[in-house]
């Protein structure tokens, strides 16, 4: 989770855009905060706006490719709510391999169940046989 934070490649699952969301907007409260406060530092807190959108856009982004789209979906307005939550594509799609490590090359053969198989036990059959 959160690897390579500015990068546009590759997928990330719904939990890591929405923790994504909640650090950008913290942030973008904290830059309008001091903006607002007139501290004398000028326009500062404006060049922290663009790591910011980078990062978000960047998150975006991959999220977008975690659906089979492009990252440019994400200008769609209120497209981010379909980013939080519809389920990423299974398996591995032009834009990489399934965050979840889920999909479609599952095979039944290789699952081991966490159980252990049921006992069968030995029963005599009894039958009964008119002459």
């Amino acid at each position: 989770m959160f690897q390579n934070l500015f990068s546009f490649e590759g997928r990330i699952r719904r939990t890591e855009y929405g923790i994504s969301a909640i650090i950008y907007l913290i942030c973008y409260l904290v830059i309008v905060g001091l903006s607002e406060a007139g501290s004398g530092i000028g326009a500062l807190p404006i060049l922290g706006f663009i790591p910011l959108l980078w990062f978000f856009w960047s998150q975006g982004a991959k999220r977008c490719h975690d659906l089979g789209n492009s990252g440019w979906y994400q200008i769609i307005p209120f497209y981010f709510l379909w980013l939080l939550f519809k389920e990423g594509d299974l398996g591995e799609n032009e834009y990489g391999d399934n965050p979840k490590g889920l999909g479609p090359s599952f095979d039944p053969a290789d699952y081991q169940s966490p159980f252990p198989p049921p006992q069968t036990q030995a029963t005599e059959s009894y039958s009964e046989t008119k002459e």
